[in-house]
């Protein structure tokens, strides 16, 4: 069975009806690629237009978990495999010495102790990336790469797919792009807006004390956005000095 026949059968077994619809495709997708790579969690990001790090979807909580790391430390290998377009391999010890801050959440905060982040072909978004999660460092050199490599390629062609074959605007994005995960980060660039106002400073600041303040108190940005759109949290609690 060739691999393309290997992941369309994993891809159909997928079928769990909460998971249906175009929005869910990139969590399918995850899950497929985990069970077909055999690997202990999967997780699709894409850099957009602007240069912003968008989540997908991912195989399980934690391997979502494990993206908003990523995002919150502004460093991992996802990040370094999307602006490089090489393939990342990362056991412990890579994670710490190369990014001491994810490492720090990562290691801390989930079971995984290493990633292997493959960068995908440029869609009709963005150019992504596949992360794919270990529990055993030991695990990445038993690893297929052809496979991995080859699965990559498959999720990019899904992707594509789902977006040639259906109806979208440029605004809203194919539906792939409108999920659970894509909506949870839209919300950090409308708190990056709310930030930058009140305290009368550029977006970059903003999402730099966002990511200081999630960091400091081990929470994530995409949470500590989601207070203060919501009130809960003040912004003036971000100002320095104040």
């Amino acid at each position: 069975m060739t691999i393309g026949s290997r992941f369309d059968a994993a891809l159909a077994r997928e079928s769990d009806p909460e998971l249906a619809g175009p929005e869910l495709l990139p969590v399918r997708l995850s899950r497929a690629c985990a069970a077909l790579l055999g690997v202990d969690g999967a997780g699709l990001s894409l850099v957009d237009g602007t240069g912003r790090l968008v989540p997908l979807g991912a195989s399980s909580p934690v391997a979502s978990s494990a993206e908003r790391m990523q995002f919150t430390a502004g460093e991992g290998p996802c990040v370094t495999s999307q602006t490089t377009g090489q393939p990342v391999f990362a056991v412990e010890e890579d994670l710490r010495r190369r990014w001491p801050m994810f490492a720090d959440l990562l290691l801390g905060g989930t079971p995984f102790r290493a990633v292997v982040a493959l960068p995908l072909h440029p869609g009709p978004v963005g150019d992504g990336a596949l992360d794919l999660f270990f529990t055993r460092a030991s695990a990445v050199a038993e690893l297929d790469v052809f496979a991995s490599v080859a699965v990559g390629e498959l999720v990019t062609s899904a992707l594509g797919d789902a977006a040639v074959w259906s109806d979208w605007t440029p605004a809203e994005g194919p539906g792939w792009l409108r999920g659970p995960a894509p909506r949870r980060r839209a919300a950090v660039w409308e708190a990056m807006g709310k930030v930058s106002v009140a305290l009368d400073i550029d977006t970059a600041e903003a999402l730099a004390r966002m990511r200081t303040d999630a960091y400091t108190s081990g929470r994530s940005v995409d949470d500590v956005a989601a207070e203060l759109l919501t009130g809960r949290r003040p912004v003036e609690d971000l100002r320095r000095g104040g």
